[in-house]
């Protein structure tokens, strides 16, 4: 079994959206990854930006920074 851990979910209404946070957080050097979603979370999009909890507020004021809307941000096991 694959140990999980407490994670920041942030899914996005659309593709583009999950892409533009994954160039804008490579570009200014910030933490997470895509992962994967299922679509029911995602709102169809299928992708999310997975971070530690401790990078909330960061995430948050760089995506408001960069005109990025989030469908969602939650704290989940991953």
């Amino acid at each position: 079994m694959i140990k999980k851990e407490r994670k920041l979910v942030i899914t996005f209404h659309t593709t583009t959206e999950a892409m533009a946070m994954e160039k804008t957080c490579k570009e200014m050097g910030a933490e997470g990854r895509i992962i994967p979603v299922p679509r029911t979370i995602s709102a169809g999009c299928g992708l999310a930006w997975c971070a530690k909890p401790e990078s909330k507020v960061a995430l948050l004021e760089l995506m408001q920074q960069h005109g990025i809307t989030p469908q969602g941000v939650q704290e989940c096991m991953v």
